[in-house]
């Protein structure tokens, strides 16, 4: 016998899983505001390992118009350079010797509107992850019905995923709404 509340509660972690996937994306973008999340998915070569610049230097954000890098090792003040360059992250670092600098440059309205229509897409994404985890517990519903569960109790389970599905789309459209407002934001 199938659980029903087991099999809408399953769906609700994918659906998280999309949202939290969503929010890392989002936190990529570059807004025209220093944010340190930009340099995440940056990787330095640290005594033969790749890690994360995270782990090789302290990043802060001393105003809304800079990042500072203050490595650990002053060996790292290349690699870290090389790995900025190389990222996509679009800045070009300065290095004064004792912090690397990054200074966040305003965007264009172009380049807004390239930012507003990558976090339209990365919604879209989530929105479609969302979808399917509805549709994968609509299946297993489906499947409860030949295994012996109420049809009547399958379509009120289906009215539930149906009304979670919706809340997470909301979700969604938010989180995308409140990034755009902040790419246009001059």
């Amino acid at each position: 016998m199938i659980d029903v509340n087991s099999c809408i509660n399953d769906a609700k972690d994918k659906m998280d899983m999309a949202i939290m996937y969503l929010d890392e994306s989002l936190a990529h973008i570059r807004a025209g505001k220093a944010n340190t999340r930009i340099l995440d998915g940056i990787r330095v070569d640290s005594y033969g390992s790749m890690v994360p610049l995270s782990n090789v230097a302290a990043i802060s954000t001393p105003d809304a118009k800079s990042i500072i890098i203050k490595p650990w090792d002053k060996t790292m003040f290349r690699v870290i350079e090389k790995a900025i360059i190389d990222s996509e992250v679009g800045i070009m670092p300065e290095n004064n010797g004792e912090v690397i600098r990054l200074g966040i440059p305003p965007l264009t309205e172009e380049r807004r509107k390239i930012l507003a229509k990558q976090s339209s897409k990365d919604g879209e994404t989530a929105k479609i992850s969302i979808r399917n985890a509805r549709r994968d517990g609509i299946d297993h519903l489906k499947k409860g019905l030949k295994d012996g569960l109420a049809e009547d109790e399958e379509k009120d389970a289906e009215a539930r995923l149906q009304k979670v599905h919706d809340k997470y789309i909301k979700k969604v459209d938010e989180m995308i709404a409140a990034k755009e407002k902040e790419i246009m934001t001059v």
